[in-house]
């Protein structure tokens, strides 16, 4: 089995749609780090996975430097934000999202 491990920053702001009241709720924005994990039993004609450049284009391309509330149609909690780079990024087995130094969320297929 062969695995890829990509990381990576990117800058974007969000709020958040909470139920209760909290300054998520308001604009603001993060460095957020990035760590994509790809697997396969299989390397294409090239020997790889995947092109770590085809993960970074695929997640920066969409949300660097975006408010993501403006380009994802769904509530951009860390752990939203995980699944849905996991399922754009094919043969991803795993995404770590981290939006700052002690809040970190993860989804793993």
């Amino acid at each position: 089995m062969y695995t890829i491990k990509k990381t990576f920053e990117i800058a974007g702001s969000h709020h958040l749609q909470l139920s209760y009241d909290s300054p998520c709720s308001r604009v603001h924005g993060h460095n957020w780090i990035i760590t994509v994990i790809c697997q396969s039993e299989d390397l294409d004609e090239n020997g790889m996975i995947i092109d770590f450049a085809e993960i970074k284009s695929i997640v920066h391309g969409k949300l660097d430097h975006r408010c993501f509330n403006d380009v994802l149609p769904f509530n951009s909690t860390a752990e939203n934000i995980a699944k849905w780079i996991c399922e754009q990024i094919p043969k991803c087995i795993k995404v770590e999202v981290k939006e700052s130094e002690n809040n970190e969320a993860s989804y793993e297929v």
